[in-house]
């Protein structure tokens, strides 16, 4: 670009100006990219919930249990193709604030069912010749520097064993990985291992069930199925796709992309007003150079093009350098240890990022560029 010089120069005619506006450019991006993990973290299993499972869980509530034998009456049904289950546990290990996800599951079926969750075949088979035997997530491991073979104690808060005490003893067999949109901070261990340990009196009872079905188009009528198998039991059961569960899940907190939307448009309105607000002074004290560029045969458009190119060089340089901070921030790793089973900036909402650079640029630019442009030359040498 041939008016290139011509453009620099003007920024760096108030350096000081011109320093904090990108300062407040890159501190609003900063954020953006920041919040942007939040609404991830909360609707992480939501993008890649299986279309074909199907969640049975108590009717009433979620901390209630279901008889086991349930599995078993659901996978009667036709089309019905495999039926798995899942029992929180809630185990501590060595400190609260070290938590994860901890799931007593059916070691013939779970894996089976869930695909995304990659357990190498050799640790799987460790794992199913194994009764205390536990698959850990990658993230995890690497967080606790855990390795296949340790033996993991974890601290009963719900589920007392029959030995006494509040101690769990655990073996890893095998480490999970997943694609970057997957927990892989869960913590997997055997039901028939955990049920035959745990004290009388609860046994035989799980959290979930999972449903795989032939065909997700008749999912809706699969779920009303199994619900009125079990209407007016002593169980009676609420069975949606594991999607509307997730979903339902992360709204029980609030919409989060509302709330982070609102703060974020609230920020980006006054970035806006301030880059504004500097096109604009910047204009005025050169309204002088404007006439005499006009003199000199710059057309109007030429001279409106300079000045959007001003405006959207200054939010380019700041958002880029904010968007990059906070990717590089959260390359490090997620600051809440482990509290947020996803951590991550994905790529759509850098993409997004962009966008509102590059229109944050062009409105912030707009006004002043379109004075610039009809700007009459005799104006403005009276005006100076």
């Amino acid at each position: 670009m041939k008016y290139w010089p011509l453009v620099w120069r003007n920024l760096l005619r108030r350096k000081v100006r011109t320093s904090f506006t990108l300062l407040n450019v890159f501190v609003a991006f900063l954020l953006f990219g920041l919040l942007m993990t939040i609404p991830t973290a909360f609707t992480f299993g939501v993008g890649i919930a299986g279309a074909d499972r199907l969640v049975t869980m108590d009717k009433v509530s979620i901390i209630r249990f279901l008889p086991v034998s349930y599995t078993r009456q659901i996978a009667a049904i036709p089309g019905v193709t495999m039926v798995t289950h899942a029992t929180w546990f809630n185990g501590v290990y060595q400190d609260p604030k070290n938590f994860f996800a901890q799931w007593a599951v059916d070691q013939d079926t779970y894996f089976k069912v869930h695909p995304e969750f990659r357990v190498p075949p050799d640790q799987l088979k460790a794992w199913l010749a194994d009764r205390q035997g536990a698959i850990v997530g990658v993230d995890t491991a690497r967080r606790f520097g855990w390795k296949i073979g340790d033996r993991l104690p974890l601290q009963a808060t719900i589920w007392q064993p029959v030995t006494g005490g509040l101690t769990w003893t655990f073996n890893i067999s095998g480490i999970y990985d997943a694609d970057s949109d997957v927990d892989k901070t869960q913590f997997f261990f055997r039901y028939d291992y955990f049920d035959e340990n745990r004290r009388a009196g609860i046994r035989g009872n799980i959290s979930w069930i999972y449903v795989k079905i032939a065909d997700p188009a008749h999912a809706a009528d699969m779920a009303a199925r199994i619900d009125g198998m079990f209407a007016n039991s002593a169980n009676e059961t609420k069975t949606a796709t594991e999607k509307a569960i997730l979903q339902s899940f992360a709204k029980q907190i609030g919409d989060i992309g509302a709330i982070l939307i609102a703060v974020l448009a609230a920020v980006l309105f006054t970035i806006l007003l301030v880059c504004a607000n500097t096109m604009a002074q910047a204009v005025r004290e050169r309204t002088s150079e404007i006439a005499v560029l006009k003199t000199l045969g710059f057309s109007g458009p030429v001279v409106l093009t300079l000045v959007l190119t001003e405006s959207v060089l200054i939010a380019v340089i700041g958002g880029a350098l904010g968007l990059a901070v906070a990717w590089l921030f959260v390359q490090g790793g997620d600051p809440t240890k482990g509290m947020l089973p996803i951590f991550m900036l994905r790529g759509q909402d850098l993409l997004a990022g962009a966008g509102l650079v590059l229109t944050l640029g062009l409105l912030s630019g707009l006004l002043p560029a379109v004075n610039a442009m009809q700007l009459r030359i005799t104006d403005a040498l009276r005006r100076n």
